[in-house]
């Protein structure tokens, strides 16, 4: 069951988008909303989830293109952490499977750039009361996603390599041995139907 936000209380926000200008722009629109409370921003998915071992915060609204990668990266880590945002991935980048992976890889919500901002403003409070938004959704394209098979961990780990982390850095964030991180790589490597890492990476970017 989905913890639901106070209403008493502010609305915790973090921001994680790439753009300097639209961070300013969030952090002024968010200003105006006595029913948000901006705790932090960041540039990059490791910024933000630095913040988060310090910041607690209820909803994170995120670009979905967003380095090292994008999105994915932040969401996969989020479904092994307590007490994580959640997030709503907020983007101008167009693809009709975009929301779909969104979905897949844990987000709360998906907004279009295009949209009017009181609609990101009222999704926001949604999904702090424990709704999911979404555009309409091809559920074929969840079913169909290969990545659907693996564990968070393997996906967590997954994520990692496609950010371009080695073995050892993984085995180091992880707190885990070079060998445990093998393991799961042999793992989802099976799971997956490749022999390499950049058939997985490849497949991770498509999926």
């Amino acid at each position: 069951m989905v913890k639901q936000h106070d209403p008493s209380k502010p609305i915790r926000v973090g921001i994680a988008d790439k753009s300097p200008l639209m961070r300013a722009a969030l952090k002024h629109l968010f200003s105006e909303d006595d029913r948000l409370q901006l705790v932090s921003t960041s540039e990059d998915s490791d910024g933000f989830l630095k913040f988060l071992e310090s910041v607690p915060m209820d909803v994170a609204v995120v670009g979905w293109i967003i380095p090292p990668g994008d999105a994915r990266f932040i969401l996969d880590r989020l479904q092994t952490r307590k007490n994580s945002p959640r997030v709503v991935v907020y983007t101008g980048f167009e693809s009709e499977t975009v929301p779909a992976q969104v979905m897949a890889h844990g987000g709360a919500a998906f907004v279009s750039k295009n949209e009017e901002p009181v609609h990101l403003l009222n999704t926001i409070v949604q999904v702090a009361g424990g709704s999911m938004v979404f555009p309409y959704l091809d559920v074929s394209l969840l079913n169909a996603n290969p990545l659907s098979t693996l564990t968070k961990r393997e996906l967590e780990i997954l994520a990692s390599l496609a950010a371009g982390r080695t073995n050892k850095e993984i085995a180091a964030e992880k707190a885990v041995s070079t060998n445990t991180v093998k393991y799961h790589i042999r793992n989802l490597f099976e799971k997956l139907g490749v022999s390499n890492r950049g058939q997985a990476i490849a497949l991770y970017l498509k999926s």
